[in-house]
């Protein structure tokens, strides 16, 4: 795994990700967030040419829309009812703070703890919130499912499967 060092740093690889593309299949996964109107503008500006086993996509607006939009496995993760999840998580302008507020309305003790922020702390997230995130996309949620009510992700899927479908 890339690009733990943030966006930036990505962005200032691409061309070398696009460049080892030529050879073996690359997969580069960005959040829009608020950087360009929409996902084919931010992907253009960054990479005119991708290569034809580079498979770029962008979460809309963030990754916590994809794993939100399978709202019945996200609501008994967090212990949530199901009607507090977003319908249309790609229209959040930020999903990662509706996640950490669909945790703060958790039943669940330990979910609060782990993902909702201390006050004072100055953070954004609780401290087992990444951990947390990993654990509901490993062991609950359905890609497939989330598919269904996330464009950007269902494009992603289909990347993947033509890069898969290629090699």
């Amino acid at each position: 795994m890339y690009g733990k060092n943030g966006k930036d740093a990505v962005r200032q690889k691409i061309n070398a990700y696009n460049n080892a593309a030529m050879r073996t299949p690359w997969v580069v996964l960005v959040d829009l967030n608020r950087d360009a109107n929409c996902a084919p503008a931010l992907r253009q500006s960054w990479l005119a040419r991708p290569a034809p086993q580079l498979c770029f996509r962008v979460a809309v607006p963030q990754v916590e829309a994809w794993l939100m939009a399978d709202a019945e496995k996200l609501a008994g993760y967090l212990g949530v009812a199901k009607r507090e999840i977003p319908a249309n998580p790609e229209a959040l302008l930020n999903a990662k703070a509706e996640m950490v507020n669909l945790a703060r309305r958790s039943r669940r003790k330990e979910i609060r703890r782990d993902m909702v922020p201390r006050t004072g702390s100055g953070r954004s997230v609780g401290p087992a919130y990444t951990s947390r995130m990993v654990e509901y996309a490993e062991c609950y949620w359905r890609p497939e499912v989330a598919a269904q009510r996330a464009d950007s992700l269902r494009r992603a899927i289909e990347c993947l499967r033509r890069l898969v479908e290629g090699a």
